[in-house]
């Protein structure tokens, strides 16, 4: 793995249009083999609503594509970065549940696949108890592999909320590593599923229907990648509202996936596939049997119970 971000930004700070940025890896730039070296100065030509989307970064010779927040720095007016001296903690001896997602989690793996990895740390009572609070998310690349790492009780707010991401986490069928305190939180999982799902679901819908669109508008294009996430997190939307569970693995619609992040479906077709499962998801909502807030008090006594245990 390699290490940490290194700047002061805290997880939740967006960088805004028109920022530039440094680029912290080797990045290559999407559909060619040009590599964009580390150090190479980009600017930010759309910022996302947070920081579990990328950003659009635009470069001098007019490339254009996608980064996440852990592989950007922020340029300063006087052409530094902002970088600290001290490096963040290194929370992985404090992980207490690990899993995988990403298209190998959903059935859609390729052999050129990355590894994305998503995590739980529960970190020691005195980073709580001092001056220096522990982040709220820490992330991770290397080579081939991509990880985020989130403080516990960040992660089980964010799970009370119905936070897609969050959610598949708890559901993932590869299970990294779990010790004492992840395996009791994959236990209490069912907690964490209310009605408030249809809102945050349908929320990360519209966020991808709108970026499909735009870019069609602009220049008759769409992102297959895009259109792909739009119509598998409908299927998974679906499935959670009727059977209250979360199906991470979408195997069985992976030919219908895969050839849209091919790009062999027109954008009309998509977009007519998108309206179909949307009136299915409004159904199945209208009839779904999940309660209608989550069982805060158990996550509650949950987290009291790991912070304890920590102690």
């Amino acid at each position: 793995m390699s290490e940490n971000r290194d700047d002061n930004l805290p997880p939740n700070f967006l960088i805004s249009v028109g920022s530039q940025v440094v680029l912290r890896y080797d990045r290559r730039v999407p559909g060619t083999e040009v590599i964009k070296p580390a150090g190479t100065v980009g600017e930010v030509a759309e910022a996302p609503e947070s920081n579990d989307r990328p950003y659009l970064v635009r470069f001098l010779d007019g490339a254009s594509f996608r980064l996440k927040f852990g592989e950007l720095l922020v340029r300063r007016g006087d052409h530094s970065v902002e970088a600290t001296a001290t490096a963040g903690p290194d929370v992985s001896a404090f992980v207490v549940y690990r899993v995988m997602l990403g298209s190998r989690a959903f059935g859609l793996a390729t052999e050129s696949s990355d590894e994305d990895r998503r995590g739980v740390f529960l970190p020691p009572a005195d980073w709580h108890w001092s001056l220096t609070k522990p982040p709220e998310q820490v992330e991770f690349f290397a080579e081939g592999v991509e990880e985020v790492d989130w403080e516990i009780e960040k992660f089980v707010r964010l799970a009370l909320q119905a936070n897609p991401n969050i959610l598949e986490v708890l559901w993932s069928p590869a299970v990294l590593h779990a010790d004492e305190t992840g395996t009791e939180l994959r236990g209490i999982r069912t907690a964490f599923l209310s009605r408030h799902l249809y809102r945050t679901y349908s929320g990360y819908v519209l966020s991808q229907f709108r970026l499909m669109k735009r870019g069609f508008a602009t220049n008759r294009h769409y992102k297959p990648k895009h259109a792909m996430h739009l119509i598998r997190l409908l299927h998974s939307g679906i499935y959670a509202l009727r059977d209250g569970d979360i199906r991470v693995d979408v195997g069985e619609h992976r030919d219908e996936l895969l050839t849209i992040r091919r790009g062999e479906v027109p954008f009309e077709a998509v977009e007519a596939r998108a309206l179909e499962l949307d009136r299915v998801f409004q159904e199945a909502f209208a009839g779904s049997k999940l309660p209608d807030k989550p069982d805060t008090e158990r996550a509650n006594r949950f987290l009291i119970a790991a912070r304890r245990r920590r102690v």
